[in-house]
C-alpha cells in the first residue's frame, strides 16, 4: 500500500469518525431537546388543570373530590362537572388527558371516554402516591407516546393522577429523516473528502516522486550528475529534496574519486609491471647465461654477477620507494617537532657534493628559523630535490630558506631546461619522467615521494619552471 494511499485512507478516516460523532452528538441532542419540549408542554397543560382542582376543591361544598364528584348523579354531580368542565376545554386537541384514581384505575368520567389506555408502571405509581411528577415512554399503534403524570394533592393528600400524553410519531419521523440526512451527508462528504485528498496528497507527495524516480534512473545509468528539482517552499519535502540533491553531489564527487582512484592505481599496476619487467628480465637473461655448459670464462661470468648485484639494488631501491609511497597514501602522519633548520640543511648539502663533487650548492638563508618537521621525512625530501636538480642542470645549485607570515619556505633552484606548464601539471605524477630525463636513471618515484612526505609533514610542496631558464623547487612548512 502506497504512502499516498495510506495518508487519504487515515484522513478520510479521521473525517468519517469525526463525522459520525457530530452526527450522533447533533442527533441526540435534537432528540432530547424535543422531549424536553414536550414534557415542558405537557407540565403546562397539567399545572393549570391540577391547580384549578385544588382551587374548586376549597369551595365545593363537598369532601368528596370533585372528580368523583362528577360521577354521581343530582345536583352534587352537576355542580361538579361544572366545575371539571371548563377545566378540560382547555387541553390542546393533540394532547391525551386521562384522570386517575390514587390507586392508578381510571375515573368513570366524559374525558376518559373514548381515549387509549395510558401505560403508568409500578415504579411511577409509587412515585405519584408520595407526590412527585413521573414520565415515561409507551407506545401504541402509531409509535410511541410521551406521558406525563402529575399527582392531585388536596389537603395533603394524594387523592388521584393527572395523566397527559403526547404522540410521538412525528418527533421520531422528524429524528428519523435528521439521522438519514446526517448519514448520507457524512458519507457524501467522507466520499468527497476521500477523492480532495488523494488529490492533494498526489500534489504534496510529488517531490518524493521525483525523488524516486531520479533515484531509479541514476541506479540504471549510474548517472550521479542527475538533480531533482523542487520549486515548492523549504518545507519538510523542500529540504528532502535539498538533503537528496546535496547526497547525490556527494555521490558524484566520492564516484569520481574511487574511478580516479581505481584509474591511478590501473596506471600504477601498469607502470610498476614495466618498472620491475626490466631489471626481471635482465635477472632471468644472466641467470640463463650462467647456466649455460660448457661454462663461461670466468671474466663474463664476473660481469654477469656484477650486473645481477646492480639490477638487484635497482629492484631493492624500487621497492622501498613503493612502500614510502604506500605508507604515505595510508593517511600515515609523521610525528614532527620543533627544529632548527639549518643544521640539517647543511647535513643534507654535504651528502649531495659527495654524490657531486664538481656541481657547486650554494646555500643562503637565516640561520635561526624553525620549523615543525621530521628530521628523517624533511632530509629525505631535501635530498631528493637536489639530486633531481643535479641529474637536470649543469651549473650551481641554489638553497634559501626565509621567513613568511605563517610558514618557512625553503626553495631549491636549479639552471635545469626547465619545463611547460602541462609538464608542471604531472611532474608529482608516479612514474612520471619528463622527455628531457628519460635518458637518466630512476623510476619518476622521486618527486611523488617528496610530495607524499611534504604533505605528512603538514606542508605543501611546488615548482615554479620556465622552459630554458631552469626550476624552482619551493616547500613550505610551518612554523615551530
Amino acid at each position: 500500500m502506497s504512502i499516498r494511499l495510506r495518508l487519504t485512507l487515515l484522513y478520510s478516516a479521521i473525517l468519517a469518525l469525526t463525522l459520525m460523532i457530530f452526527s450522533a452528538v447533533l442527533y441526540a441532542a435534537q432528540s432530547q431537546y424535543t422531549l424536553n419540549m414536550v414534557r415542558n408542554d405537557l407540565a403546562k397543560s397539567a399545572d393549570p388543570i391540577v391547580n384549578g382542582l385544588e382551587h374548586a376543591q376549597r369551595n365545593f361544598g363537598s369532601p368528596m373530590p370533585i372528580p368523583w364528584a362528577a360521577q354521581r348523579e343530582g345536583p352534587e354531580g352537576d355542580q361538579a362537572r361544572e366545575v371539571l368542565q371548563p377545566l378540560m376545554r382547555d387541553r390542546r386537541p393533540r394532547d391525551i388527558m386521562r384522570l386517575l384514581d390514587a390507586t392508578g384505575a381510571p375515573l368513570d368520567l366524559l374525558v376518559n371516554e373514548g381515549t387509549v389506555e395510558l401505560s403508568l408502571s409500578q415504579e411511577g405509581l409509587a412515585h405519584l402516591q408520595q407526590g412527585e411528577t413521573w414520565e415515561e415512554i409507551s407506545h401504541d399503534e402509531e409509535g410511541r407516546l410521551f406521558v406525563y403524570s402529575q399527582p392531585l394533592i388536596i389537603n395533603n393528600k394524594v387523592v388521584g393522577i393527572v395523566q397527559f400524553a403526547r404522540s410521538l410519531a412525528d418527533l421520531d419521523r422528524s429524528l428519523h429523516s435528521l439521522g438519514i440526512t446526517l448519514l448520507t451527508g457524512s458519507v457524501l462528504t467522507t466520499i468527497i473528502a476521500f477523492g480532495i485528498g488523494w488529490t492533494l496528497s498526489g500534489i504534496t507527495l510529488r517531490p518524493i516522486e521525483r525523488i524516486t524516480q531520479t533515484a531509479r534512473e541514476i541506479g540504471e545509468s549510474r548517472d550521479f550528475s542527475s538533480r531533482v528539482e523542487h520549486k515548492g517552499p523549504n518545507d519538510e519535502l523542500g529540504r528532502l529534496a535539498t538533503t537528496f540533491n546535496t547526497m547525490l553531489g556527494q555521490l558524484q564527487d566520492a564516484y569520481q574519486q574511487v574511478a580516479h582512484a581505481l584509474q591511478v592505481q590501473r596506471d600504477f599496476v601498469a607502470d610498476v609491471s614495466h618498472e620491475l619487467r626490466t631489471p626481471l628480465t635482465t635477472i632471468r637473461g644472466n641467470l640463463t647465461l650462467l647456466q649455460r655448459q660448457p661454462p663461461l670464462p670466468q671474466t663474463e661470468q664476473d660481469d654477469i654477477l656484477n650486473d645481477l648485484i646492480s639490477e638487484s639494488e635497482r629492484l631493492s631501491r624500487l621497492v622501498t620507494d613503493l612502500l614510502t609511497l604506500a605508507r604515505a597514501d595510508a593517511g600515515h602522519q609523521l610525528e614532527v617537532a620543533p627544529l632548527p633548520l639549518e643544521p640539517l640543511v647543511d647535513d643534507v648539502c654535504r651528502q649531495a657534493r659527495l654524490l657531486a663533487p664538481e656541481r657547486d650548492i650554494i646555500y643562503a638563508g637565516d640561520g635561526h628559523l624553525v620549523a615543525q618537521i621530521n628530521e628523517d621525512a624533511f632530509k629525505q625530501v631535501l635530498l631528493i630535490l637536489l639530486d633531481n636538480a643535479i641529474k637536470h642542470g649543469q651549473g650551481a645549485i641554489h638553497i634559501t630558506l626565509e621567513e613568511r607570515e605563517q610558514e618557512i619556505a625553503l626553495c631549491v633552484q636549479d639552471d635545469g631546461p626547465g619545463m611547460s606548464p602541462e609538464m608542471q601539471q604531472r611532474l608529482f605524477n608516479r612514474f612520471h619522467r619528463g622527455d628531457a630525463s628519460r635518458s637518466t636513471p630512476g623510476f619518476g618515484l622521486g618527486l611523488s615521494i617528496a610530495r607524499a612526505l611534504t604533505e605528512s609533514q603538514q606542508g605543501t610542496i611546488t615548482v615554479d619552471s620556465t622552459p630554458g631558464r631552469g626550476s624552482a623547487f619551493t616547500i613550505a612548512l610551518a612554523k615551530g
